[in-house]
């Protein structure tokens, strides 16, 4: 990895890793407060772990991508 790569790199991880977050605060009071009954209906499957890993998985994927979108959009362009 190039010295200049480095920066970004991490600048990208945090906000992605701020949006990880996110999503799964989201899920987790989604299920918390049973909203339309899905805590329910999740934990009554036969499939349980499946589809927390599902639910899960695309609140890190789409909370993820918007976090890092914003931090791209917020970055302050000096071109001097």
């Amino acid at each position: 990895m190039k010295p200049h790569e480095q920066p970004i790199l991490l600048f990208m991880l945090r906000h992605l890793t701020y949006g990880a977050v996110g999503g799964a605060i989201f899920g987790t009071l989604l299920l918390a407060l049973d909203i339309g009954g899905l805590r329910g209906l999740i934990f009554a499957s036969n499939d349980m772990a499946l589809a927390l890993f599902l639910l899960f998985f695309g609140f890190f994927v789409t909370f993820g991508s918007v976090g890092m979108a914003i931090g791209i959009m917020t970055v302050d362009r000096t071109d001097k």
